[in-house]
């Protein structure tokens, strides 16, 4: 056996950084040189083993705005080459940008991103020349063995040689650009008076040019040089807060904003409520006439209750579900498949025909279509946003989570609900929540634990696939009731962990 060659998954051991929802995911402090640089290499020799390489060898990578992604794109840019891939550095970047781009260049991509994770973790999504990676490639990289060269890092996995990358390309940035002025007319937006929330979000720049391109009156807001951790599942307080406060001084029409890599949207009422990622991802589907959705099972059932669509999949969390699933329906012959996450980050399966234009498919979590979406049908409609949601059935949904939860304990916990006797485990799930939720109707144990029960409630516990957290999802038919549900949930969740 090569001294010399370390299998990827020992790596993955003995760094904890590992594959999440949606890429590699780690603390900063774990994600060294020599980790990053191991996993890209290991990315390279599963695509060349599947041959899915490019003639040319061509490979794109760009990243967010966090202040750990410079470092991690060097590591990364370095093994591209290594590999003798020629690298084409794309900058700062959206996810779907960067995805888009490799897409219709028929080459890998590599995107540096934590998302909306906290800027003391990060992370790297690898894109196949025809999309996002799905399990069964993250099966395959975990698998490789790779070498390093000698004398490339020193004993703490840091890089010895001052490597730089190439000079930025912006064709990717353009490419995002064309791709929704072409789709939309330029005064698709006229009138409307949007307020971005711009943070610390890769796309902020991009989303000016997008939203004045078609028309409307931008209003800059919250501009941020450190990062800020938007969470579009569990949006913070004082984002909240910032919103309400935009909306009644500047008399906003809406409040327009992303995570950290524009992968999740956010979008404001006018008088700066923030809509949930699933229910602008079904106003999302239904302005684009979609006739499939896959979704995850976290997603508010108001989809199927709306009756607007063919047909609707629930999967497990996790965009390489969602793509799967979606595949699965274009191998069936099924057209306008679209999906969604319920942090509202929208995908498109096969490209929408219309009238006199086109919106290719583009398999990866996209902000930006939600955004110009929901501010165009609330334009044609002659509604405003809150409108738009009047016009949807009343279910309400809400979710938190438990920090520094490790994913052990919570897998622990939630295994006492998963002993397959129906009886017993709504006995334990009663008894658990005290009651609190009455009978226990159904129990779906697709991705955690999802209990829906007789008055029509549901409480969905689940650990992170990104962070050491609990996540708590709630639905009601009532915004007060679904917010009380998941604090009294968190409340008891956090009994569990104090005893």
């Amino acid at each position: 056996m090569n001294n010399n060659a370390h299998p990827v998954a020992e790596l993955m051991q003995e760094s904890g950084v590992g594959f999440g929802t949606s890429g590699a995911r780690g603390l900063v402090s774990a994600m060294t040189d020599r980790v990053c640089y191991a996993y890209t290499l290991a990315f390279l020799q599963h695509l060349n083993a599947i041959n899915m390489l490019s003639g040319d060898r061509r490979v794109a990578i760009a990243g967010d705005y966090r202040p750990s992604t410079p470092l991690i794109m060097k590591a990364v840019g370095k093994a591209v080459e290594d590999f003798g891939c020629q690298l084409i550095h794309c900058g700062s970047l959206p996810s779907p940008a960067i995805a888009l781009f490799g897409i219709v260049q028929q080459i890998p991509t590599i995107m540096v991103t934590g998302s909306h994770i906290p800027d003391d973790r990060n992370g790297i999504k690898f894109n196949r020349p025809d999309g996002e990676i799905l399990k069964q490639d993250e099966a395959g990289i975990r698998g490789q063995q790779v070498e390093f060269p000698e004398g490339l890092f020193d004993e703490a996995g840091a890089m010895i040689l001052d490597y730089r990358l190439p000079e930025i390309d912006d064709q990717a940035g353009q490419d995002y650009l064309t791709r929704y002025r072409e789709f939309f007319d330029s005064d698709t937006l006229t009138g409307l008076k949007i307020g971005l929330y711009q943070h610390s979000g890769v796309a902020r720049e991009l989303l000016i040019e997008i939203l004045q391109a078609l028309g409307a009156e931008v209003l800059c807001l919250g501009y941020s040089e450190a990062f800020v951790p938007v969470d579009t599942e569990a949006i913070r307080p004082e984002d909240v807060a910032l919103a309400n406060d935009w909306a009644s001084e500047f008399n906003l029409d809406a409040i327009v904003s992303t995570d950290g890599d524009a992968d999740r949207p956010l979008v404001s009422d006018e008088q700066g409520r923030w809509l949930r990622g699933d229910i602008a991802g079904l106003l999302c589907a239904d302005y684009l006439n979609a006739e499939w959705v896959v979704t995850p099972v976290s997603s508010n059932s108001a989809l199927e209750h709306s009756g607007k669509f063919r047909g609707v999949v629930r999967t497990r969390i996790g965009s390489p579900y969602v793509i799967a699933d979606m595949q699965a329906l274009i191998q069936e012959g099924k057209s306008r498949v679209v999906g969604y996450e319920a942090n509202g980050g929208f995908l498109i399966a096969d490209d929408l025909v219309g009238e006199d234009r086109t919106l290719a498919a583009l398999p990866t979590r996209d902000a930006v279509i939600v955004i110009l979406a929901i501010l165009h049908l609330s334009k044609v409609r002659n509604k405003p946003v809150s409108g738009l949601l009047l016009e949807l059935p009343e279910r309400y949904t809400h979710s938190d989570r438990l920090k520094a939860f490790p994913t052990e304990l919570s897998q622990q916990m939630l295994g006492r609900f998963q002993s397959g006797d129906f009886t017993r485990d709504s006995q334990a799930i009663e008894e658990a929540f005290k009651h609190r939720f009455g009978p226990v109707d159904k129990i779906d144990t697709t991705d955690g634990v999802r209990i829906t029960f007789s008055g029509g409630d549901i409480v969905h516990l689940r650990p992170s696939g990104n962070a050491p957290e609990l996540r708590c999802y709630t639905e009601s038919d009532s915004e007060q009731k679904v917010r009380d549900m998941n604090r009294d949930c968190l409340k008891i969740l956090e009994e569990w962990r104090v005893n």
